[in-house]
């Protein structure tokens, strides 16, 4: 649950995979369907003009990355500073790892409801949610010659919430609270939720 969580929040998904051109990567927004087989299914859509598609058809073993909050700790932000110095810098981090096997397809359908389930899912809770209906028909079916479905069979899963467990309640305390001050980072806020949340479970 956590990480399917984890990928309804932070979608865009680092796709890697190795060829006779050595190591491809590609970011690319999924969408993960945990009871399709025993550890999911993710789908997603790729620019054709990408060449990084035609090499996963030759060999279609790949790694998803999924990266959540992060952000920079800071070992002043500890209690135990003050009375053992013996603290050092760390970074908190979010993050999946799906490996599997990659399928292509250039059905219509199957891209007409990826693209619209891709859509809603960004587009819900807006004032006014933009829908792919809402384009011309004859627009959106070009669209969709320009680009290759993806569907990975889920082999295994990785997850690590590295979030400050290892540190006493006062240096976790004062790690939160710092972050929710803000520090120039973007994330600051999102991590200190997320620490406070995996502190409570």
């Amino acid at each position: 649950e956590a990480i399917s969580d984890l990928i309804r929040r932070h979608p865009l998904g680092l796709l890697i995979s190795q060829s006779p051109e050595g190591v491809q990567a590609s970011p690319i927004p999924f969408l993960y369907f945990p009871e399709e087989s025993e550890h999911g299914i993710l789908r997603a859509h790729m620019a054709r003009a990408n060449p990084h598609w035609k090499l996963l058809m030759a060999d279609p073993a790949c790694l998803v990355v999924f990266q959540g909050e992060q952000g920079y700790i800071s070992p002043s932000w500890y209690a135990s500073k003050a009375t053992t110095h013996q603290v050092v810098p760390t970074w908190n981090y979010v993050m999946a790892q799906m490996r599997g096997t990659l399928a292509t397809t250039d059905d219509a359908d199957w891209l007409q409801s990826q693209i619209s389930a891709l859509t809603r899912m960004q587009e819900t809770g807006r004032p006014a949610p933009w829908q792919v209906t809402d384009a011309p028909a004859d627009f959106i079916d070009r669209q969709k010659r320009a680009i290759v479905g993806l569907e990975i069979t889920v082999a295994s899963i990785d997850g690590k919430w590295k979030l400050s467990q290892n540190r006493s309640q006062a240096d976790l305390a004062g790690v939160i609270e710092n972050l929710r001050q803000g520090d120039g980072l973007s994330d600051s806020q999102a991590l200190a939720q997320a620490m406070q949340s995996r502190e409570k479970t």
